[in-house]
Order: C-alpha cells, then sequence, then structure tokens
C-alpha cells in the first residue's frame, strides 16, 4: 500500500467516530509523518523562484498531491469532525472529476472551514470589492500558522487583488512566492506576471513569463496565449518612449480611479513630467540641430561669394532654448510653442497620444493655476 492509498484511508469522507483508537493514532501518526515531508524535506529539495530562467521547471500537482498535504494540514490544526464533514462536502470521491483550475479554491475553503481566521479573508475573495478597506492579512504572518497555509491564502488573496486591478497590493502578497509553494503553480506565476506587466516592471515580467511558458502542456491554454501576448508587448517597450510614458499616464487614472492619490501617485506623476521634459528637450535639440545646420548653409543676398571667401550670415548665429526644466509646467508655455510641441511628439504616433497628452497636462495645468490661485491673499 503506497503512502496515497494510507492517507486516504484517513480523510474526510470517512467517518472518524467509526475509528478505533488505533486507526485514530495511525491516521494522526501518518498525517504528522507527512507533515514533516512537507514543511521540512519539501522546501529544502524544491527549486528556488530565483532559478535562473534557462533552468527555470517546474510541474503542476495532482489532485492527489494537493489531498495529501490538505489532509497532512488538517492532522496538525486539530480539525475536529464538524470541520471535517464540511470539508467531505468540498472534495468528492473521485478526485479526478476536479478541474485543475478550482485546486486553489478548494484548497482555501478547506481552509477556512479549519481555520476561522481565514474564514473572512476567503470569504471577501469570494466577492468584488463593495468599499475602500481590505480583507485583515496581518495574521497570516503569525508564527503559528503554517507555511502551507501561509502560501495559498497568500495566492488566494492576491488573485483577488489582481482581479479588481489593485496591482501594487497585489505584487506584495506574490512577491516570494514560488512554483513549489501552491497548489497552483500556474496561477502563482500567471499573477505575478500580470502584475509585474501593468506596473511597467519589464524584466520581473518576462522571468515569470518565462518560468510559466517552461512547464509546457501544464500550463492552461487562456493563460498560455495572454503570457505569449504580454512577451511581445514588453519585447517592443522601450525606457522612456511615448508608449511606455502613455502606460504610466493610464496607471496614474487607474490609481486615481481606485481612489489612490497618496504619495505613488504622486511619485509616478512627477516620473511621467520628467520624462516629457526629456523627450521635448530631446526634439528642441534636434530642432536647434536643424536650424543651425540650415543657416551655416545658407547663402547671403545679392552677389555671388567668391570661391575663396568663407560663406557667413547677416546674423549670430544662436538660437534661443525654451525652458522646459523641473519648475515649468505645461500652462507656462504659449499657445504657439504648445502647439509645436504636441506635433513634434506625436508626429511618428498614432493620434491618440496626442490627446493623451493633451488632456493630462491640461489636468496639470487647472492643478497648477488652482494652487497659484489660493496661494494669493
Amino acid at each position: 500500500m503506497n503512502r496515497y492509498d494510507m492517507i486516504l484511508r484517513w480523510s474526510p469522507r470517512r467517518n472518524p467516530a467509526s475509528w478505533g483508537p488505533v486507526a485514530r493514532w495511525g491516521a494522526i501518526l501518518v498525517g504528522c509523518c507527512l507533515l514533516w515531508q512537507i514543511t521540512v524535506i519539501g522546501p529544502a529539495v524544491a527549486q528556488s523562484f530565483d532559478t535562473p530562467l534557462g533552468e527555470a521547471k517546474w510541474e503542476p500537482p495532482t489532485v492527489e498531491d494537493v489531498q495529501v498535504q490538505l489532509i497532512a494540514w488538517m492532522v496538525a490544526m486539530r480539525a475536529d469532525e464538524d470541520a471535517e464533514s464540511a470539508v467531505a462536502r468540498l472534495w468528492p470521491e473521485d478526485a479526478t472529476k476536479i478541474p485543475p483550475d478550482e485546486l486553489l479554491e478548494r484548497t482555501a475553503q478547506t481552509i477556512a472551514r479549519v481555520d476561522p481566521r481565514a474564514a473572512a479573508l476567503v470569504s471577501a475573495c469570494l466577492e468584488p470589492r463593495s468599499g475602500m478597506l481590505l480583507p485583515e492579512t496581518s495574521w497570516l504572518e503569525g508564527d503559528d500558522v503554517a507555511p502551507f497555509e501561509r502560501q495559498n491564502l497568500r495566492l488566494f488573496y492576491g488573485r483577488w487583488l489582481v482581479h479588481e486591478q489593485l496591482y501594487d497590493e497585489a505584487l506584495l502578497q506574490l512577491s516570494g512566492l514560488g512554483p513549489s509553494d501552491v497548489v497552483d503553480p500556474a496561477t502563482l506565476l500567471f499573477c505575478q506576471a500580470v502584475v509585474d506587466h501593468r506596473l511597467l516592471r519589464k524584466q520581473d515580467a518576462m522571468g515569470a513569463i518565462d518560468t510559466l511558458l517552461s512547464a509546457g502542456a501544464g500550463v492552461p491554454r487562456r493563460y498560455r496565449a495572454v503570457a505569449e501576448l504580454m512577451r511581445a508587448d514588453l519585447g517592443e517597450l522601450e525606457e522612456d518612449s511615448l508608449d511606455h510614458i502613455a502606460r504610466r499616464m493610464d496607471d496614474i487614472r487607474r490609481r486615481l480611479d481606485l481612489g489612490s492619490a497618496g504619495p505613488k501617485v504622486r511619485s509616478v506623476e512627477r516620473g511621467v513630467i520628467e520624462s516629457l521634459d526629456k523627450m521635448i528637450k530631446q526634439i528642441e535639440q534636434q530642432q536647434q540641430q536643424q536650424q543651425q545646420s540650415a543657416s551655416s548653409s545658407s547663402m547671403p543676398s545679392g552677389k555671388p561669394a567668391e570661391e575663396s571667401r568663407i560663406l557667413g550670415g547677416s546674423g549670430a548665429g544662436d538660437v534661443g532654448r525654451k525652458s522646459t526644466g523641473q519648475g515649468a509646467t505645461w500652462g507656462d508655455l504659449p499657445p504657439k510653442q504648445r502647439e509645436e510641441a504636441l506635433q513634434s511628439i506625436t508626429q511618428r504616433f498614432p493620434a491618440h497620444y496626442r490627446d493623451v497628452i493633451e488632456q493630462y497636462f491640461r489636468k496639470l495645468a487647472e492643478e497648477n493655476s488652482g494652487a497659484s490661485g489660493s496661494s494669493k491673499p
């Protein structure tokens, strides 16, 4: 009899009240042994999430593997008969009927029926967000919470945060988790890739995508399709390009829509303005070089120049620079210069970028105008 047969004999589907003392103590002993394998030996031999991409390999666990871990955890938690009966209704007799993408949710609901502290978190993650307050999760870091419970609840909560577009909060929950830590490694890697993609963490996103796709057939088709699209999208993204700036503007709007207007949003806004200032300066320098080149090659009016004479114009040849430093704002530019800057920035990009930039800086001009008006006596 293998270890799965032994542990499945002690199962929430059986009635513990019918066991004798030997069977009860035998089940506890088997569960403790399995718990020791999971919590001590497993992490020691499991591959770290920081493994180089070329060596990253993982396989999705089977339903039997997940049941073994859950039963060992329940034994360690000393689950009572009521909890065992509630858990039994979550797991059918034929484990092969459980789709792989339901393992995480069934695991989280099992944990919630055994540990009352997890019930509120799991319940909140089964519904759309209804307010500004997020579920309390500080208890997850306590010493009395087993790694199996902590890691899978962090993934369950992190997945919900991704669905709610709370990517910074999801990043905190998903960071440090690896495929061997959870019952649904594909969902973990996919959520990590989505978070890094939306927060423009290009290198981290590429790493998560490559690790996700390394499992081959073990990756759900929908995850694979979206991951391939994200990889192609990030491959063409350049730092401080207009596309990069537009995505950061979209991230600012997302944060404001979610009611977030703190230091993080202001930091992103400053970064956008700095990137635009840098882009405008580069365009101005190109214009100056073109004007200087045209001025140096122009012929003076009047009689033709002699062959041995150095050509020159009537002016000094200097071109004035516009002030676009940190203190300058979009509203400070005269209309003609603002229009020239917009045309220069958007001449090689789709028209909707012009609308994005114009709307964003119009808003900044209004805010600056309101701030200056409120400072007057």
